[in-house]
Protein backbone atom coordinates (compact mmCIF):
# COMPACT_ATOMS: atom_id res chain seq x y z
CA UNK A 1 0.00 0.00 0.00
CA UNK A 2 2.62 2.56 1.07
CA UNK A 3 3.45 3.16 -3.14
CA UNK A 4 -0.05 4.80 -3.73
CA UNK A 5 -0.20 8.45 -3.34
CA UNK A 6 -3.13 8.26 -0.92
CA UNK A 7 -1.96 5.33 1.59
CA UNK A 8 -1.15 7.42 4.36
CA UNK A 9 -3.82 9.85 3.59
CA UNK A 10 -6.37 6.18 3.95
CA UNK A 11 -3.44 4.94 7.05
CA UNK A 12 -4.58 8.10 8.96
CA UNK A 13 -8.07 7.68 8.57
CA UNK A 14 -8.23 4.38 9.51
CA UNK A 15 -5.81 5.08 12.71
CA UNK A 16 -8.60 7.77 13.64
CA UNK A 17 -11.53 5.21 13.18
CA UNK A 18 -9.48 2.74 15.21
CA UNK A 19 -10.25 -0.11 12.74
CA UNK A 20 -8.51 -2.86 12.38
CA UNK A 21 -8.91 -4.39 8.76
CA UNK A 22 -7.38 -7.84 6.97
CA UNK A 23 -3.99 -7.71 5.70
CA UNK A 24 -4.75 -7.05 2.19
CA UNK A 25 -8.07 -4.32 2.63
CA UNK A 26 -6.19 -1.27 2.72
CA UNK A 27 -4.69 -2.26 -0.61
CA UNK A 28 -7.85 -3.01 -2.02
CA UNK A 29 -9.38 0.02 -0.90
CA UNK A 30 -7.01 2.01 -2.88
CA UNK A 31 -7.33 -0.14 -5.73
CA UNK A 32 -11.24 0.10 -5.39
CA UNK A 33 -10.88 3.51 -5.45
CA UNK A 34 -8.40 3.67 -7.90
CA UNK A 35 -10.98 1.98 -10.39
CA UNK A 36 -14.07 4.52 -9.45
CA UNK A 37 -11.93 7.50 -10.82
CA UNK A 38 -10.91 4.68 -14.18
CA UNK A 39 -14.62 4.64 -14.55
CA UNK A 40 -15.86 8.20 -13.48
CA UNK A 41 -14.02 8.96 -17.16
CA UNK A 42 -16.49 7.01 -19.16
CA UNK A 43 -19.90 7.11 -16.57
CA UNK A 44 -21.03 9.39 -13.92
CA UNK A 45 -20.49 7.36 -11.00
CA UNK A 46 -20.05 10.07 -8.73
CA UNK A 47 -19.86 14.03 -9.19
CA UNK A 48 -16.25 14.10 -7.24
CA UNK A 49 -13.73 13.70 -9.42
CA UNK A 50 -10.49 14.18 -7.48
CA UNK A 51 -9.34 11.39 -5.87
CA UNK A 52 -8.45 12.96 -2.53
CA UNK A 53 -11.90 13.99 -2.08
CA UNK A 54 -13.13 10.69 -3.38
CA UNK A 55 -10.99 9.41 -0.16
CA UNK A 56 -12.34 11.93 2.51
CA UNK A 57 -16.07 12.46 1.16
CA UNK A 58 -16.34 8.41 0.02
CA UNK A 59 -14.16 6.07 1.50
CA UNK A 60 -13.42 7.10 4.68
CA UNK A 61 -17.26 8.39 5.05
CA UNK A 62 -18.71 4.59 4.55
CA UNK A 63 -15.11 3.17 6.74
CA UNK A 64 -16.83 5.13 9.46
CA UNK A 65 -19.94 2.63 9.31
CA UNK A 66 -17.27 -0.46 9.90
CA UNK A 67 -17.33 0.01 13.75
CA UNK A 68 -20.75 0.73 14.45
CA UNK A 69 -21.54 -2.29 12.34
CA UNK A 70 -19.03 -4.56 14.53
CA UNK A 71 -20.23 -3.50 17.60
CA UNK A 72 -24.18 -4.56 16.33
CA UNK A 73 -22.31 -7.74 15.30
CA UNK A 74 -21.02 -8.45 18.61
CA UNK A 75 -23.78 -8.29 20.32
CA UNK A 76 -25.86 -11.21 18.65
CA UNK A 77 -25.33 -14.82 19.49
CA UNK A 78 -22.07 -16.12 19.61
CA UNK A 79 -23.11 -19.20 17.03
CA UNK A 80 -24.71 -16.48 14.59
CA UNK A 81 -23.98 -17.39 11.03
CA UNK A 82 -22.20 -13.87 9.16
CA UNK A 83 -24.29 -11.43 8.20
CA UNK A 84 -26.07 -11.53 5.00
CA UNK A 85 -26.11 -7.67 4.05
CA UNK A 86 -28.16 -5.77 1.64
CA UNK A 87 -26.72 -2.16 0.21
CA UNK A 88 -30.01 -0.35 -1.06
CA UNK A 89 -29.26 1.62 -4.08
CA UNK A 90 -25.51 1.63 -3.76
CA UNK A 91 -24.47 3.45 -6.68
CA UNK A 92 -20.28 3.01 -6.88
CA UNK A 93 -20.52 0.41 -4.06
CA UNK A 94 -20.93 2.77 -0.99
CA UNK A 95 -20.83 1.72 1.26
CA UNK A 96 -21.59 -2.29 0.31
CA UNK A 97 -17.69 -2.96 -1.45
CA UNK A 98 -16.14 -0.78 1.92
CA UNK A 99 -18.52 -3.49 3.82
CA UNK A 100 -17.47 -6.70 1.74
CA UNK A 101 -13.43 -5.64 1.09
CA UNK A 102 -13.46 -5.01 5.63
CA UNK A 103 -15.43 -8.05 6.66
CA UNK A 104 -14.50 -10.45 4.21
CA UNK A 105 -17.08 -13.03 6.33
CA UNK A 106 -19.87 -11.04 5.63
CA UNK A 107 -22.06 -11.66 2.79
CA UNK A 108 -23.11 -8.32 0.55
CA UNK A 109 -25.50 -7.86 -2.21
CA UNK A 110 -25.19 -4.37 -3.52
CA UNK A 111 -28.72 -3.56 -5.25
CA UNK A 112 -29.01 -0.38 -8.22
CA UNK A 113 -31.38 0.33 -10.64
CA UNK A 114 -28.69 1.61 -13.03
CA UNK A 115 -27.23 -1.08 -14.96
CA UNK A 116 -23.89 0.60 -15.16
CA UNK A 117 -23.26 0.69 -11.38
CA UNK A 118 -24.02 -2.51 -10.62
CA UNK A 119 -21.93 -3.91 -13.61
CA UNK A 120 -19.18 -1.39 -12.30
CA UNK A 121 -19.84 -3.83 -8.48
CA UNK A 122 -19.54 -6.61 -10.32
CA UNK A 123 -16.10 -5.72 -11.77
CA UNK A 124 -15.05 -4.31 -8.45
CA UNK A 125 -15.58 -7.54 -7.37
CA UNK A 126 -13.97 -9.87 -9.69
CA UNK A 127 -11.00 -7.63 -10.47
CA UNK A 128 -10.37 -7.78 -6.29
CA UNK A 129 -11.43 -10.90 -5.75
CA UNK A 130 -14.33 -10.20 -3.47
CA UNK A 131 -15.98 -13.73 -3.61
CA UNK A 132 -18.81 -12.45 -0.99
CA UNK A 133 -19.92 -9.25 -2.95
CA UNK A 134 -22.38 -9.72 -5.32
CA UNK A 135 -24.54 -6.88 -7.19
CA UNK A 136 -27.78 -6.75 -9.29
CA UNK A 137 -29.58 -4.64 -11.37
CA UNK A 138 -33.14 -4.12 -10.38
CA UNK A 139 -35.37 -1.93 -7.83
CA UNK A 140 -35.17 -3.82 -3.97
CA UNK A 141 -38.94 -3.86 -4.50
CA UNK A 142 -38.86 -6.71 -6.84
CA UNK A 143 -36.31 -8.59 -5.35
CA UNK A 144 -36.55 -12.34 -4.47
CA UNK A 145 -33.60 -13.03 -2.62
CA UNK A 146 -34.21 -14.64 0.57
CA UNK A 147 -34.28 -11.70 3.58
CA UNK A 148 -31.54 -10.16 4.69
CA UNK A 149 -30.59 -9.55 8.27
CA UNK A 150 -28.87 -6.18 7.58
CA UNK A 151 -30.31 -3.64 5.40
CA UNK A 152 -28.04 -0.27 4.47
CA UNK A 153 -28.46 2.65 2.82
CA UNK A 154 -26.78 5.91 2.06
CA UNK A 155 -28.53 8.44 0.24
CA UNK A 156 -30.51 6.63 -1.16
CA UNK A 157 -33.93 8.15 -0.40
CA UNK A 158 -36.40 9.51 2.33
CA UNK A 159 -36.64 6.92 5.76
CA UNK A 160 -39.95 5.89 4.76
CA UNK A 161 -39.13 5.25 1.22
CA UNK A 162 -35.83 3.35 2.41
CA UNK A 163 -38.10 0.82 4.97
CA UNK A 164 -41.43 0.74 2.85
CA UNK A 165 -39.41 -0.36 -0.57
CA UNK A 166 -36.68 -3.02 1.09
CA UNK A 167 -39.36 -4.58 3.78
CA UNK A 168 -39.86 -7.43 2.22
CA UNK A 169 -36.42 -8.22 2.50
CA UNK A 170 -35.67 -7.63 5.80
CA UNK A 171 -35.50 -11.12 7.87
CA UNK A 172 -36.90 -11.43 11.26
CA UNK A 173 -34.90 -9.93 13.84
CA UNK A 174 -33.12 -7.99 11.17
CA UNK A 175 -32.74 -4.08 11.13
CA UNK A 176 -32.21 -1.10 8.67
CA UNK A 177 -29.25 1.22 9.09
CA UNK A 178 -29.44 4.57 7.41
CA UNK A 179 -26.38 6.90 6.62
CA UNK A 180 -27.58 10.27 6.44
CA UNK A 181 -25.94 13.80 6.58
CA UNK A 182 -28.71 15.06 9.67
CA UNK A 183 -31.96 13.41 10.66
CA UNK A 184 -34.92 15.72 10.19
CA UNK A 185 -37.65 16.24 12.27
CA UNK A 186 -40.30 16.11 9.20
CA UNK A 187 -38.07 12.93 7.97
CA UNK A 188 -38.50 11.13 11.47
CA UNK A 189 -42.17 11.94 11.42
CA UNK A 190 -42.98 10.28 7.88
CA UNK A 191 -41.86 6.83 9.69
CA UNK A 192 -44.18 4.34 9.71
CA UNK A 193 -45.71 3.64 12.72
CA UNK A 194 -45.00 -0.26 12.70
CA UNK A 195 -41.76 1.20 12.02
CA UNK A 196 -39.33 2.23 15.35
CA UNK A 197 -35.95 4.40 15.20
CA UNK A 198 -34.03 2.95 17.60
CA UNK A 199 -31.36 5.13 17.86
CA UNK A 200 -29.58 7.85 15.99
CA UNK A 201 -25.57 7.85 15.77
CA UNK A 202 -23.13 10.22 15.40
CA UNK A 203 -20.40 9.81 12.98
CA UNK A 204 -16.93 11.21 12.77
CA UNK A 205 -15.42 11.18 9.23
CA UNK A 206 -11.44 11.44 9.60
CA UNK A 207 -10.90 14.96 7.46
CA UNK A 208 -14.38 15.71 6.46
CA UNK A 209 -15.96 18.92 8.78
CA UNK A 210 -19.99 17.92 8.00
CA UNK A 211 -22.86 16.21 9.75
CA UNK A 212 -23.17 12.62 9.60
CA UNK A 213 -25.46 9.87 11.71
CA UNK A 214 -26.41 6.75 11.23
CA UNK A 215 -30.58 5.86 11.81
CA UNK A 216 -31.44 2.66 13.15
CA UNK A 217 -34.61 1.15 12.65
CA UNK A 218 -36.64 -2.03 13.21
CA UNK A 219 -39.83 -2.87 12.78
CA UNK A 220 -42.43 -2.75 16.13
Amino acid sequence: MSSHPLSSALDAGLQALHLTLPPQAPTQLLAYLDLISRWNKVYNLTAIRDPREMLSQHLLDCLALVGPLDAAAGQRPADAAPWRLLDVGSGAGLPGVVLAICRPTWSVTCVDTVAKKAGFIRQVGAELGLANLNATHQRVEAMTEPPFELITSRAFASLVDFVTLSRARLAPGGQWVAMKAKLQDAEQAEVPADVVIQRVQPLQVPGLAAERCLVWLVPR
